[in-house]
């Protein structure tokens, strides 16, 4: 199968469209008439992802995160964002980034999902009605400290930050995978009682706290990680054909 007719499959489930104007999501790297019979999912595309994926002679490597996002001004080995470019087209491998247009179509109704919250709404609009995270009802009303077992249960998780009083009772839920603080005012306009997000800080958790509504930090992988079943399930449906291999589930981070 050619690579440009998994783009258009890709592209079918998260148009590039959906992307934020700052963003660099497609085809980054590779050969779009490469001939594609593997594929590696990762969340980032890491010095260990790469080498796994040559080691396992992946034919295109298919990530959240885009490797290149700020305008390079020169490709070599001198940096390590070259060096991983260059490794990829030594050994042939596509690259190809899904990143906030997966964030609009796909990842904020997968992880509403995980909470099973019912009559949501887009948390914050940013193109034809659809946009980033989700709000809406919980299952029942229930303490945050229950709410946050149930976040390490669902986005299996080992632990969360919460901001608020544990024994708070909530029922309305935003949840914005990646980094949420700068959504918190658009989560509290929403009414929500809690925010489930990640990579908030000291300032915007206690304001949040003072302004009437909870944080739980699950953190930024934490959340994003589903990228990684989401798709390979999506490929297994859609594209039967291709070979899968995936990045394991680890922490990027070790608490001490």
């Amino acid at each position: 199968m050619k690579c440009y007719d998994i783009i258009e499959k890709l592209e079918s489930l998260s148009p590039t469209a959906f992307a934020e104007e700052w963003d660099n999501v497609g085809l980054l790297a590779g050969r779009r008439d490469k001939e594609v019979k593997t594929v590696y999912i990762a969340l980032d595309a890491t010095d260990d992802v790469i080498r796994e994926a040559v080691r396992l002679g992946a034919d295109l490597l298919l990530t959240h995160h885009p490797l290149i996002f700020r305008k390079l001004g020169r490709v070599n080995t001198d940096d390590f964002i070259g060096r991983r470019v260059c490794e990829l087209i030594r050994n042939d491998i596509s690259y190809y980034a899904m990143h906030t247009n997966f964030d609009v179509m796909g990842m904020a109704d997968a992880a509403a999902d995980r909470l099973s919250l019912c009559d949501r709404q887009v948390l914050n609009v940013t193109y034809e009605g659809e946009g980033c995270g989700r709000v809406g009802k919980l299952t029942r009303r229930m303490s945050v400290a229950e709410l946050a077992a149930l976040v390490k249960e669902k986005f299996h998780v080992p632990n969360v930050r919460v901001f608020g009083d544990l024994g708070d009772i909530v029922e309305t839920a935003a949840v914005m995978p990646g980094s949420g603080g700068s959504y918190i005012r658009d989560a509290l306009n929403a009414g929500a009682d809690v925010m489930i997000t990640g990579d908030v800080d000291h300032h915007e958790g206690i304001d949040a706290v003072a302004q009437g509504m909870a944080v739980i930090d699950a953190g930024h992988y934490g959340i994003e990680k589903l990228f990684i079943p989401y798709m390979e399930a999506f490929i297994n449906r859609e594209l039967p054909a291709l070979r899968i291999y995936k990045a394991e589930i680890r922490e990027p981070f070790i608490v001490v």
